[in-house]
């Protein structure tokens, strides 16, 4: 590559013959010239890395056959560290990209070059490519926001989706990229601690899309009710105390709040339908401002409706 890119796209595949060409194809129809693919692919058989390489004269790929890193976090820090450009996203290998996503990026990073963290609302489709939702930040638009006004949303909810961010690299490694030991939680945590490192916009601009299926780690990940909540639990005590005392008393009790829902949610989803009345109970417990304020930031109506949808039209 004779110039610097403006973006390095780094996408963590394991196992991924099923969806990985859509999501090549969609980077495939935006502008290449201006990125970098790093692929790191950790799939037991070449099955993957032959449906990559297929698209080897159409995006400016370097692949990386990696069978000894297993979790998707650690090879998205080694991703980072490997990348040309100064500005990094992530892209699973069943998410896409949308019809001008290179143009967008280049505008944002071009208007608020101070900016480490770039969020947005992105796409939520099924397992067929449908759309079944939007998938939003409780945020202001092309605002640049403090530490504390996005901790205090972003520690009620995990509210960014992987596949939309861009965020700048220098930021990532000085704030130590994802903890692997997160093996739920990673993302929430290393948003949080971007937050911290550089200012942050959000873009009301949707240019991604993120896939529900039954197969997605968002869903098996969340079987083991204990752990599935010690991961929660984990990035809130580890962020709380950035907050001054006046914030942590709402903050606190809304995010513990919140972890029970997600905790009841998952129980529901396995069948235990009791877990919906955890679940109403724990968020009334907040009072009425404290109910408002947890809807808010933790967008359960969406969170929900996009999942019934898929599963309603049978494509979860």
């Amino acid at each position: 590559m004779d110039e610097k890119p403006l973006l390095s796209v780094i996408m963590p595949v394991h196992a991924g013959e099923a969806w990985i060409a859509a999501t090549l194809d969609s980077l495939a129809d935006e502008p290449a010239g201006d990125l970098e693919v790093l692929v790191i692919d950790s799939s037991p058989t070449g099955a993957t890395a032959a449906i990559v390489e297929r698209f080897a004269h159409r995006l400016p790929l370097r692949l990386l056959e990696r069978r000894d890193l297993g979790p998707w976090q650690t090879k998205t820090n080694l991703g980072v560290e490997l990348a040309a450009a100064d500005h990094v996203c992530i892209l699973h290998q069943d998410d896409l990209w949308l019809p001008d996503r290179v143009a967008a990026a280049r505008r944002w990073l071009a208007d608020a070059p101070e900016v480490g963290l770039h969020l947005a609302p992105t796409a939520v489709i099924d397992r067929h490519g449908r759309r079944v939702g939007r998938w939003n930040c409780p945020l202001p638009a092309d605002e640049v926001l403090g530490a504390q006004f996005l901790l205090e949303r972003l520690l009620v909810q995990n509210f960014v989706s992987v596949p939309a961010p861009i965020f700048a690299r220098t930021a990532w490694l000085a704030c130590g990229g994802m903890d692997e030991k997160l093996w739920y939680t990673a993302d929430w945590d290393i948003w949080a601690k971007l937050a911290v490192a550089a200012p942050v916009i959000y873009h009301d601009e949707i240019t991604t899309a993120f896939r529900v299926h039954g197969s997605s780690l968002t869903v098996t990940g969340s079987r083991d009710a204990s752990e599935f909540q010690s991961q929660m639990q984990i990035v809130l005590e580890r962020h709380l105390p950035r907050l001054p005392a006046s914030s942590r008393r709402w903050v606190e009790p809304a995010a513990r709040a919140s972890i029970s829902v997600n905790v009841s949610l998952a129980a529901a989803s396995g069948g235990d339908l009791k877990a919906l009345v955890r679940a109403a109970r724990a968020v009334l417990s907040l009072g009425p401002r404290g109910t408002r304020r947890y809807l808010r930031d933790s967008r359960l109506r969406e969170r929900v409706t996009c999942r019934l949808r898929a599963k309603w039209t049978g494509a979860f």
